[in-house]
Formats: C-alpha cells, structure tokens, sequence
C-alpha cells in the first residue's frame, strides 16, 4: 500500500498517542547514539527546571513526532535523536507518552537534534513530504535544527566532527554562524550547543554538549559531584595544613573555638 493523506469521514477522531505506532522496530545506528542522548538530557536539566519552575516541558530521545495521519501512520512520523519541547505537561493524562502527536499537543519542538550515522544525507534530505529536512522546516516548524557527525573513518582516515546548527527565518532554515567559542547560540534556552572532545561513559570521542551563555560546560550530575567531592578535599587539604602551621607556632588547633 502506497502512503496516502488519510481522509477523513463524517465522525472521525483524531488518534491521539496511545493509538499510534510507538516504534519502527528498527534499531539504533551506533554505540553512542544512547549514551550522546543521556549526556545531553542530563547536563540539561538543571536549567530547564529553572527556565520551567511549574515542570512544563518534555524531552524526546529517539522518539516519534507524528506530523501528518497517512496509511500507514509511520510515514507521517519523524524520530529524531533528541529534542525538547517548552510549555507541555512531562505527560498525558498522568501517563508517559509514547510518542508526541503534533495535532494532540499543539506546540512544535523548540531544538531538534539529528545524529548523523551515514554520510549526512539522510538528515539534509529536503524532499517534499518525506525528508528529515523538510519535515523539521516545513511541515512542524522547528526554530532550531541541528546536525551532529561525530566523525567516522573514511578509507582508514578519521573524518573531523562536524556540527551544523539551523534557524527558521522567514519560514526557512538558515545555517547559523559559530561563535567566537566556536559554538552556537540557542537564545531561548540561554545555551550554547557545541562539540566537545573528552570521555563519557568509558568512551573518549567528540560529544555535542552545552554551555551556558557564559561559556561555561554544562556539567552532568556525575561531574557535578566529582566537582563537589573535589571542593570538600580542597577545603580539607587547606584546613589541615593550617592546623599544621597552627601547632607549629605552638598552638593547638583542637582547643580554638
């Protein structure tokens, strides 16, 4: 059967997310792809509880955006990789949603991030109707759209990470310029998104992370507490060699208050 709009008949309702398909059934492209998912959900959090004290807001990882009703229901569905939409309850109905139905919930991501696994095509695809590009510019209307290649070998030679950021201006995407950071400026979320060479969850490769408008990392909560562990050492280190110096001016430092 050949994907067509579906019509609608006198009485029909919209199927809302517990009545569409949850998955393709296919798999994950590569090894980081999850793990890319996590650091980016979870060095966010923090700022967007901020930016959303009353917790409206959802995060979507590998997770289908339905835009369109076809037959079948899976060609009018985008999966990307990561995406975050502001102003929505965390679920529906006190259950978690299985995928974000456009016509249910109104609102069109703020970002949505694609991590490329080929060679890039698939994510600069702008058929009409069909490709990622087009969809997220087109039909839902993502203000931002970014594309993440974390490099690969190509003939035995490592291919450098790239990034690719774009903004809706005047109903088309526009690439947006890095940085003097040589990062990019999402201005509604404060951050900036960039690539960052270190090790995550055993693995030293390039990652997409953010940074605040400062320039400073984002850090997930693993590094949050390392960072807190390191200041308790720091200021137990400092508080010994000054109760050193201490008895060595002959003072005991257990019987000062």
């Amino acid at each position: 059967m050949t994907s067509t709009e579906t019509p609608f008949p006198i009485g029909f309702t919209l199927p809302d997310h517990t009545q569409l398909p949850e998955s393709d059934g296919s798999i994950v492209q590569n090894f980081q792809e999850h793990p890319q998912s996590i650091l980016l959900t979870d060095s966010i959090q923090p700022l967007l509880q901020q930016i959303h004290p009353d917790g409206q807001y959802c995060i979507g990882q590998d997770s289908g955006i339905y835009w369109r009703i076809t037959d079948p229901p899976l060609n009018g569905c985008k999966a990307p990789d990561w995406f975050y939409v502001p102003n929505v309850p965390p679920t529906l109905n006190g259950q978690y949603r299985r995928s974000y139905v456009i016509w249910q919930e109104l609102i069109a991501p703020l970002i949505v991030l694609e991590f490329v696994s080929g060679d890039g095509s698939e994510e600069r695809d702008q058929t009409p109707m069909s490709g990622k590009f087009w969809v997220y510019e087109q039909a839902i209307r993502v203000p931002f759209y970014g594309i993440f290649d974390a490099g690969v070998l190509v003939d035995s030679s490592p291919r450098p990470a790239l990034l690719e950021v774009y903004q809706l201006i005047a109903g088309r995407y526009v690439r947006m310029p890095a940085n003097e950071r040589g990062r990019y400026l999402i201005p509604p979320m404060g951050v900036e998104l960039g690539i960052w060479q270190g090790r995550y969850q055993n693995t030293e490769v390039p990652w997409l992370r953010w940074w605040d408008a400062q320039g400073n990392l984002l850090l997930t909560g693993w590094e949050r507490n390392q960072q807190a562990q390191s200041q308790i050492e720091q200021q137990r280190d400092r508080a010994e060699r000054l109760a050193e110096r201490l008895r060595a001016m002959g003072v005991n430092p257990d019987e000062l208050t």
